[in-house]
């Protein structure tokens, strides 16, 4: 096995795990009671910007499709929790009225 064969699996067990990470923020957010106020939007998006980006440059620039694919799994995951947040938030002020 190489050091380029060794780097790729590290990079798809990594990004594996770092999908299913997202599934505990996805769930405490759907629980959530007070409008999910402790989600910062600009993390959220600074991170869909970051991984959207490397998801196009990975196929425009390398030709990767995997590595594409895996940011852009991971980009969506950070527009789940920030369109979540943004439903609690909502959900939340209507109730405070």
């Amino acid at each position: 096995m190489t050091s380029s064969d060794i780097a790729y699996y590290l990079f798809a067990i990594f990004n594996a795990l770092r999908l299913i990470s997202y599934l505990p923020q996805i769930y405490k957010i759907t629980q959530d009671t007070n409008g999910a106020s402790a989600i910062s939007y600009s993390t959220w998006f600074l991170w869909i910007a970051a991984n959207g980006s490397t998801a196009v440059y990975s196929l425009s620039n390398l030709g990767d499709i995997t590595m594409a694919l895996t940011n852009g799994f991971n980009a969506l995951c950070c527009a789940i929790v920030v369109g979540l947040t943004a439903f609690k938030h909502r959900q939340f002020q209507s109730q405070v009225r």
